[in-house]
């Protein structure tokens, strides 16, 4: 009765060769099928893991360590342009909107001493609005102590007049404007050698010789300005070194055309 159980346990597996799951798992050479799908998706699941890290930099992303690369970008792009920044020169427009009312002043300006000078200077030259004329501005100059009076007086008059047009329209305005310092020098020399000591104002003072004068050297100083026939040379808005020789030159004319013809001394 004992060995009828084992002969029919041994008949099964003799006629079904066994079922897998009574065999030992050393005694197989093939792995079990239970163990061969996870090895599969092990191989697979890596790469995919890698792809999905290299896709993930979103800009939202709430992981650190992913959203480096994307806050890395700006901060490389900043540190690029954190060098000196070169600023373009001004277009003309530019550079005529910043001067504002600079120009339109420079014209009043300019119109006030040429228009007065060119009134002065026909008054000399030829006797208009109650002008001494020529002949009485010659005389005048002889007067005063001036040597070569006539050549003198033709060359006064039509340098306050020449000077005066000029200004007005704006032309070769550094030179002119140093004649008509050179003509104010000599006015002012001749003003105040009449009256002893320094007298300031009109009528025996020096008010308005000092008042053109100093006019037409702010003038050589500043330039004619953009409302100029000067206005688009670039010493017009931005003089420099020339303005100033030109200063120097108009000065030294003035003071020289003295102390050649007169030679007086005209603060005593």
């Amino acid at each position: 009765m004992t060995d009828k159980p084992k002969d029919h346990t041994e008949s099964i597996g003799g006629v079904f060769g066994g079922s897998p799951l009574d065999q030992p798992s050393s005694s197989s050479s093939v792995p079990p099928p239970s163990s061969v799908p996870p090895f599969e998706v092990s191989e697979q699941s890596s790469p995919v893991i890698e792809r999905v890290g290299a896709v993930v930099p979103e800009p939202f992303s709430s992981d650190p360590f992913l959203s480096d690369p994307i806050v890395s970008e700006p901060i490389s792009s900043a540190a690029s342009g954190a060098g000196p920044v070169v600023v373009p020169p001004p277009t003309p427009d530019e550079a005529g909107s910043r001067r504002g009312t600079m120009d339109a002043g420079l014209l009043i300006l300019r119109l006030a001493v040429g228009g007065t000078l060119l009134a002065d200077g026909l008054q000399k030259l030829v006797g208009w609005w109650d002008g001494p004329g020529l002949a009485g501005y010659r005389d005048e100059l002889a007067d005063a102590g001036f040597d070569h009076a006539g050549a003198l007086a033709v060359a006064g008059a039509l340098g306050e007049v020449a000077g005066g047009a000029l200004l007005i329209l704006g032309l070769f305005t550094p030179v002119a404007a140093a004649g008509v310092l050179a003509v104010m020098i000599n006015a002012w020399c001749i003003q105040q050698s009449t009256v002893p000591g320094l007298a300031y104002f009109e009528p025996e003072g020096i008010e308005y010789e000092t008042l053109i004068g100093a006019a037409a050297a702010a003038i050589i100083l500043i330039g004619p300005g953009r409302i100029a026939l000067d206005g688009r040379r670039r010493w017009a808005t931005r003089p420099h070194a020339g303005s100033v020789a030109i200063l120097i030159v108009g000065i030294a004319a003035g003071v020289g055309v003295w102390f050649a013809l007169n030679g007086a001394n005209p603060v005593i």
